[in-house]
């Protein structure tokens, strides 16, 4: 009975500790006075950094590259969403502090992992730049802290990956430090949100860790939208990114139904899309591209697997996307040979846009590099141009496309090709040279149409 009641006060104890710990983290955080540690600067990082630099937080950005903090320092932003000028300023004032030093992690109140989360090459979950982080987090970590994950990832990572090599350093989860879930909600190209204007779905492992996220992230952005644990809100993202993808799938094999069929599928979108309840349009292109879409959903199938509980929806929906360059090159290599009379082999063909989505510089798993290899395979001279890709990058699915320059866009380019497939519209692109020279145009998106340009000859794929 006394051992029981000693236990019971220790309990009590340290739930008292608790508590006052987190309320002394959510005075700093709403005096302004706590530091922010964000932890690799990509596309979701350097945004939320200077999403909390300019809410008045310290910030310390920390990358393993040191490239990016050279860039960094000297003003540059390399992410369409961050614009140099102020980066520039954030950095002359010290409210952004880049840098590839670690052992800093020390100084911050609150760190936030903004990591990559790729799929291995057998399309399993890839985490080991969330453990290197933890390890790294891990061997600063002091009393007080609070720890954030935002990289996209399946439900239950956050307590059985990251809490336990955070536990490694001797410290106790909901004891020592705090421990919470932020999906990132990031949309490069998207003029209509900031980071600040998206709202964001919080949670954390405990009520005290629950409660000082939900005040830090209601210090940056305009709405907080908490939520009951850290795998309900791991599970919103996966259920945002399947719900695209899936719709898209959906579009793409109406796309190839309705080809069959001469009917254009853009205009029965564009035509359901006025009834004003029931419906949300979603349109077709060459695949999927981005960190999210085409990778995300898998993380949710791989584990399912561990509960027994197929996923053939998702599954189907991901062979449907993964499909659509090999599609797209067959409409081209059949539109060849009909009105042309030349094979793909034989040909010379110009790939229109690169990155992913239009008016961004993202690569990351862009359908085009896809196309570009198919049509290469295929024995094709195969040239491209994007005004915001100059380079290809050397990417691990795709090396030998790295060093692929961007060719100015003319009419004698266009002249000399037997086609141009438009993988991504970006809007800077001039489409009137593509009505005015090309021989043949294979639109994935609509953009010739949608400019109202009916000249050249158009099919669409």
């Amino acid at each position: 009975m006394q051992k029981a009641y000693e236990t019971s006060r220790e309990t009590a104890t340290d739930h008292s500790c608790n508590a006052a710990m987190a309320r002394e983290l959510r005075n700093l955080i709403e005096a302004r006075t706590a530091v922010v540690a964000v932890i690799g600067l990509g596309y979701v990082g350097l945004p939320l950094a200077m999403a909390c630099a300019n809410s008045g937080f310290r910030v310390i950005g920390l990358d393993v590259d040191p490239d990016k903090v050279s860039a960094l320092l000297a003003g540059r932003s390399y992410i369409d969403a961050v614009e140099s000028g102020g980066l520039a300023a954030a950095i002359a004032c010290k409210g952004l502090d880049p840098t590839t030093d670690y052992a800093r992690l020390a100084e911050a109140d609150v760190a936030i992992i903004c990591v990559p989360t790729p799929l291995s090459r057998n399309r399993e979950p890839d985490l080991r730049f969330i453990e290197r982080t933890a390890e790294a987090i891990a061997a600063h970590l002091r009393p007080g802290q609070l720890i954030i994950l935002e990289s996209t990832t399946y439900p239950g990572t956050t307590e059985e990956v990251l809490v336990p090599i955070l536990e490694r350093s001797g410290y106790l989860s909901g004891r020592d430090f705090f421990v919470g879930f932020s999906p990132e909600r990031e949309d490069p190209g998207n003029a209509s949100f900031r980071t600040q204007t998206i709202p964001k779905v919080v949670a954390g492992v405990g009520d005290d860790a629950a409660d000082v996220v939900e005040a830090f992230y209601s210090g940056v952005v305009d709405k907080v939208v908490r939520v009951s644990s850290a795998a309900t809100a791991e599970a919103v993202k996966i259920t945002e990114n399947i719900f695209r993808a899936v719709n898209v799938a959906l579009v793409n094999e109406l796309k190839v139904i309705f080809e069959r069929m001469d009917i254009d599928v853009w205009e029965v979108i564009d035509a359901a899309a006025t009834k004003p309840f029931g419906f949300m349009p979603f349109y077709p292109g060459p695949g999927l591209g981005g960190h999210c879409i085409p990778i995300d959903p898998f993380y949710l199938t791989w584990r399912a697997r561990e509960f027994g509980v197929p996923t053939r929806f998702i599954e189907l929906a991901g062979e449907i996307n993964h499909a659509m360059p090999g599609h797209v090159v067959e409409r081209l290599s059949e539109s060849l040979d009909r009105f042309a009379g030349k094979s793909l082999g034989s040909s010379r063909i110009l790939i229109v846009g690169v990155a992913y989505k239009k008016n961004v510089s993202d690569m990351r798993e862009s359908p085009a590099l896809r196309l570009l290899e198919l049509c290469q395979a295929r024995g094709a001279d195969v040239r491209f141009h994007d005004p915001h890709v100059p380079l290809l990058p050397e990417t691990r699915e795709h090396p030998r496309l790295a060093g692929m320059r961007s060719e100015p866009l003319c009419d004698a380019l266009v002249e000399g090709c037997d086609a141009v497939l438009i993988a991504t519209d970006h809007d800077s692109i001039d489409y009137a040279i593509l009505d005015r020279c090309a021989r043949m145009v294979i639109d994935t998106r609509n953009a010739m149409g949608r400019r109202g340009l009916r000249n050249a000859r158009i099919i669409k794929a």
